[in-house]
């Protein structure tokens, strides 16, 4: 009779671990739903995201009375608990398996939730261990056989890396399965060493069933059918990424849901039905179609199509700003990937030019990689280069600093990044003597203005790393390779930043008289970590296409920059060309300008509201209310003079516009805010460009950018900057005296 009461024990003891847990009383909901927000945040980062109803279910329960509230949240998440881990008041540590089916996927990765009793308050990191997972040190061999799994609590943000001390909370695991078919694991859970108790059910074992996945061949072909790499987000039927982004390796990277393959690469899926887009780029039509993986499945085929190919009209896309390395993007930051994994991701994007800056914390590691020319990675049109972006070392606090076409990556004196000048002048004349293209990154960072101003009067604080120092910088003139005096600084980085700030900063240097240019970045991937290629430069070139040439045409202005999902192709003002014979129309007296050019944008049907949010750059915030509706309009000296209005269906037009001119202007097109053409001056009576306001708005620049920046010069480079800073005002000075005759 007692063996049988034994037995019943233990039978009720299992029924009991495979029943829900129980629902934990008297927490308070504010910090639980707080924490829940992080969970389901973390989930659909990590490609697992809660259906719609639940996540409605965890949005309502907080204005339930508080027992309800705390019950519809624990009851929607257990469902999708594997473990649940119970801390006494004396940190001892008990384990139990959860309502989760106990499903993995042979080479993926699954999610889970851990649900935390926590009677301690302890605010330790909780720990995951299995031997199926790690080498048994104390074991005479290793068991490879039985090392099937690998496991990984999910720490990151949103997350944090310790428990909250909640009454109840909720953690993530992540388990990958090496091998397909039914596998059994230990697991155990503790708070820190000592905190197992042989008293407590510290372990448990579950058996798994990990699907196999199919080893599938894609088949990749670009709108001309040609051979090709194009972006794949690959999801199945509840939602989840694939491959599983927790775990990826480069050249995927884990903060994409995309992942590039190209034509006969190959993956692995467990069988099911996925759906897959695929894109290549702005340019191209996002695809969707659904697959169904069966064991049959050996091969699937894909063609990307185009609505625009502004190469066809001789204009090449390039982003001058994207990274290899840093940012908290990459597992190693100091290190970062190679030139094939980020030239994967330029062909995928169809960015015809990469320039790949090497910058502060991944300098000493990614400075191998330079060779003052196009790397060998690079298959034509796709050039990828290495550059230098002056951030996290040098002159960067008073404005970072990209260095296209450069000769030599080392400013000489060292052999790293620590020696560099901290006045940005210094730097610009050592990269404009190797005949590099020069301008500030990011450069809406620091000179915040009022949001829908596009040329206010109102003083930013230059307190950033973008266009600070560029105040000053734009009146120099500097010896180029052959000794004769070039500009310091050759153009304006766009698309990455605010939008007001960017074109507020340009419009005023170009109504001062500057012939200062814009181009577009990303700064991938770390103001944009969705993919290379989000801010673009369109040069026009009339030959092949080299990296030295495109960087050439940003230096003259021959672009047009853009988000890629609008363009301005071949803008002209009369027979004046952008870019050619020095984008200049001289007349002799006050006249009528007619303003030509081939426009076209694509905006989806449906409003994307992620994207009509951001601050920077996006197609979305020109959209005219709920149309596909965008307005294109013609600036003059940094007012809208005209406008009009059509259909971002794809299509090309031919755009017309005339103005009356009565003083020396320069005249651009933008569509606001993704795409801006470069400017043409129209000279009248041989007189420059002098906009008042703008002068005295630059002139007081000069003493508010003093005022934040000189803390950040070397004592040794004190004079050079005081004399730049002197220079800068008398230059301002002058032309402010031209203004008034």
């Amino acid at each position: 009779m007692r063996q049988l009461i034994v037995v019943l024990l233990c039978l009720l003891g299992l029924a009991a671990t495979a029943a829900s847990f129980p629902i934990v009383p008297n927490v308070e909901v504010q910090p639980l739903a707080a924490q829940v927000t992080r969970v389901t945040d973390a989930l659909a980062y990590l490609g697992t995201p809660l259906s719609d109803a639940e996540l409605k279910q965890l949005r309502d329960a907080p204005a339930l009375p508080a027992a309800e509230a705390s019950q519809q949240i624990q009851t929607v998440l257990d469902r999708h608990v594997l473990f649940g881990v119970s801390i006494n008041p004396e940190m001892r540590v008990k384990v139990a398996v959860g309502e989760a089916k106990p499903e993995l996927d042979e080479s993926g990765w699954r999610v889970f939730l851990v649900k935390v009793a926590n009677e301690s308050g302890t605010t330790a990191p909780l720990k995951a261990v299995s031997p199926n997972a790690q080498r048994l040190f104390n074991s005479p061999a290793e068991d490879v056989a039985n090392r099937w799994l690998d496991l990984a609590m999910f720490d990151a943000q949103p997350m944090s890396a310790t428990l909250g001390g909640l009454a109840v909370e909720y953690r993530i695991i992540q388990l990958y399965s090496r091998d397909a078919g039914k596998r059994e694991g230990k697991f155990s859970f503790n708070v820190g060493q000592g905190t197992q108790d042989i008293g407590y059910r510290n372990e448990v074992d579950v058996l798994f069933t990990a699907r196999p996945a199919q080893e599938v061949t894609l088949r990749v072909r670009d709108d001309s059918n040609e051979p090709t790499i194009a972006a794949f987000v690959i999801r199945d039927q509840q939602n989840r990424v694939y491959p599983a982004r927790s775990k990826r390796l480069a050249p995927d990277f884990a903060f994409h849901d995309q992942v590039y393959r190209g034509d006969g690469e190959k993956m692995k899926l467990p069988a099911g039905r996925y759906t897959v887009e695929l894109s290549r780029g702005p340019e191209s039509i996002v695809k969707k179609s659904s697959h169904a993986i069966i064991a049959a499945t050996k091969e699937l085929s894909f063609k990307t199509d185009r609505w625009v190919d502004p190469a066809k009209f001789g204009w090449w896309s390039g982003d001058h700003h994207i990274h290899a390395a840093g940012c908290a993007h990459y597992v190693k930051p100091t290190e970062g990937v190679f030139a094939e994994d980020m030239f994967r991701h330029c062909k995928g994007e169809d960015l015809k030019i990469g320039a790949n800056l090497t910058w502060g914390p991944c300098f000493d590691f990614q400075k191998q990689f330079f060779c003052g020319a196009v790397d060998k990675v690079s298959q034509y049109p796709y050039l990828l280069r290495y550059d230098i972006e002056v951030s996290g070392f040098g002159s960067h606090q008073s404005g970072h600093l990209v260095l296209l076409r450069l000769k030599e990556q080392m400013y000489p004196g060292g052999v790293s990044k620590d020696h560099w000048p901290t006045l940005g002048l210094n730097t610009l004349k050592w990269a404009k003597k190797q005949g590099a293209v020069t301008g500030p990154a990011h450069s809406g960072n620091g000179i915040q203005v009022p949001r829908g101003e596009t040329l206010g009067y109102q003083q930013p604080r230059y307190d950033g790393i973008g266009a600070n120092e560029f105040i000053v910088d734009i009146t120099h003139d500097v010896p180029g390779p052959d000794g004769k005096l070039v500009p310091a600084v050759d153009f304006i980085s766009t698309v990455d930043t605010d939008p007001t700030a960017e074109l507020t900063m340009w419009y005023h240097s170009l109504n001062v008289g500057f012939r200062i240019r814009a181009s577009g970045e990303t700064d991938f991937p770390c103001i944009y970590g969705d993919r290379v290629g989000l801010g673009r430069s369109y040069v026009k070139l009339d030959g092949k296409l080299t990296y030295d040439d495109w960087c050439e045409g940003v230096r003259l202005g021959r672009t047009y920059v853009s988000d890629g999902y609008s363009h301005l192709i071949d803008f002209k003002v009369n027979d004046a060309a952008v870019g050619e014979n020095g984008s200049e129309l001289r007349v002799d007296k006050p006249t009528t300008i007619r303003a030509t050019a081939k426009v076209a944008a694509m905006l989806d049907d449906i409003i994307n509201t992620v994207a009509k949010n951001r601050f920077t750059w996006q197609i979305e915030k020109a959209r005219i209310g709920e149309t596909k509706t965008v307005p294109i309009e013609l600036i003059v000296n940094g007012q809208s003079v005209a406008r009009q209005e059509f259909v971002a269906d794809g299509k090309m037009r031919d755009v017309t516009f005339e103005a009356k001119i009565d003083r020396s202007s320069w005249v651009a097109l933008r569509i606001f805010p993704t795409s801006h053409s470069n400017p043409i001056w129209v000279t009248v009576e041989g007189k420059p460009v002098r906009e008042r306001q703008s002068i005295e708005w630059c002139l007081k620049g000069v003493d508010v950018c003093w005022g934040q920046k000189q803390r950040t010069y070397k004592p040794a480079e004190m004079e050079d900057a005081r004399a730049a800073y002197e220079h800068a005002r008398k230059v301002y000075a002058a032309r402010l005296t031209d203004a008034a005759r």
